[in-house]
């Protein structure tokens, strides 16, 4: 009895002191934190890793955009009005409706497009991010219908569009498409592709959350661009830093119309200046620099891809090859633990920081990584890439022989 008693209590001290996945998670998200915050370098600065000072810092050079003197906002008035009418200019639409998130944005444009069409079926990539990130959101909310055109990682065809099965009311292009290695099509086959839907009678929608980068590639500016849709959204927090926010813009009976949905489905908020201004303050500051990102984030993928080649790594890949924005993946051969814990000790020992995103299991043995190149990357050389992933492929075999 006392044995039994005794094996019990051993036993309920093994699993007090047994950590689940989820918090074995979380102790190495705070390590990356740390490790990331405190090196004297790194080559992707995301934001999110910043303290809630460094975040406020963003708002120092507010009074370059907008007027501070001016009565704060109230319910979508004000520095709200402003960044929308900016936004709406830039993209060369009639008007805009600021949102608190794209998801939001997202599904008000479309199911105010499905009113006008009389068809709530929208047809999209299967790898875009209503159909990935939203929880079904598309059908369990506001009752569209999403059908996918394909599954393969690359931009839908002109031809899928064309042949597809069955009618939809509207086509969704995620411009870059993210899970995919932030992919573009080119000019020609995003026309292609455009003409196809008209040919159905679709509208077309823009799912532009990073769409400001996207000119590089596309060789165009935003205003043609963004013309080729009926609807574009556009986020203020990812390519521009803001602090969150997104934009729908469109022909203004369609923007009058969301604004009124957007009210109903709870994004009519108080006060939103402080993420307004953020917004306005990444217009100004980070979207004239984002070409300068696309391309060093084509040196920088050159050099990953050389100094793994020279690390004597027995694959790896940066996909694309030639980066289409300042994104792109890097793939590995190796666990996600394994390489997780050497991106971080490399920033905790060296002050380092070459990777600061998270893995992704890909596959047996096959893990993924996203690359961004902003300012501070711009301050990396080709070889100062080449050495760091050689202190990386260093660590890595460390924690391999482990």
């Amino acid at each position: 009895m006392i044995r039994d008693m005794t094996d019990t209590a051993e036993q309920g001290t093994q699993q007090s002191t047994r950590i689940t996945d989820d918090e074995r998670r979380e102790q190495r998200f705070e390590r990356r934190i740390g490790a990331f915050r405190s090196a004297e370098r790194v080559l992707s600065h995301l934001d999110f890793l910043g303290s809630l000072r460094e975040r406020l810092a963003l708002l120092e050079t507010a009074q370059d955009v907008y007027d501070l003197d001016e009565r704060a906002d109230l319910y979508g008035s004000g520095v709200v009005e402003a960044l929308e009418k900016k936004t709406a200019a830039l993209l060369g639409k009639e008007a805009a409706a600021f949102f608190p998130t794209g998801t939001m944005a997202q599904q008000v444009a479309l199911r105010c497009w499905a009113g006008r069409t009389g068809d709530p079926t929208v047809a999209l990539h299967a790898m875009a991010h209503p159909e990935v990130y939203e929880r079904n959101a598309f059908s369990q909310v506001s009752g569209l219908r999403p059908v996918q055109l394909t599954r393969e990682p690359r931009q839908p065809t002109a031809a899928e569009v064309r042949d597809f099965e069955e009618p939809f009311g509207a086509l969704v292009l995620e411009l870059p498409l993210r899970d995919a290695g932030f992919l573009l099509p080119s000019w020609d086959e995003l026309v292609e592709v455009v003409e196809a839907a008209r040919e159905r009678d679709a509208v077309v929608h823009f799912d532009g959350a990073r769409l400001w980068e996207s000119t590089v590639h596309l060789g165009r500016p935003l205003d043609e661009i963004a013309g080729l849709a009926d609807s574009v959204y556009v986020s203020f927090y990812k390519s521009l830093r803001g602090y969150g926010g997104a934009a729908l813009a469109g022909p203004r009976t369609l923007v009058e119309e969301a604004k009124v949905w957007r009210h109903r489905y709870g994004g009519m908020l108080f006060q939103q200046f402080p993420t307004a201004l953020s917004a306005l303050v990444g217009l100004e500051r980070e979207l004239p620099r984002l070409p300068e990102y696309v391309t060093h984030a084509r040196v920088v993928a050159a050099a990953l891809r050389e100094g793994f080649a020279a690390a004597g790594v027995p694959w790896a890949r940066v996909h694309p090859e030639v980066p289409h924005t300042n994104e792109f993946q890097l793939w590995l051969p190796y666990d996600v633990d394994v390489l997780s814990e050497a991106a971080i000790r490399q920033a905790e020992e060296t002050r380092t920081g070459l990777f600061a995103g998270a893995w992704d299991q890909k596959g047996p043995g096959l893990a993924c990584t996203e690359v961004c190149v902003r300012a501070a990357g711009l301050e990396w050389t080709a070889e100062d890439v080449k050495e760091a992933v050689a202190r990386f492929v260093a660590v890595l075999a460390e924690e391999v022989s482990r």
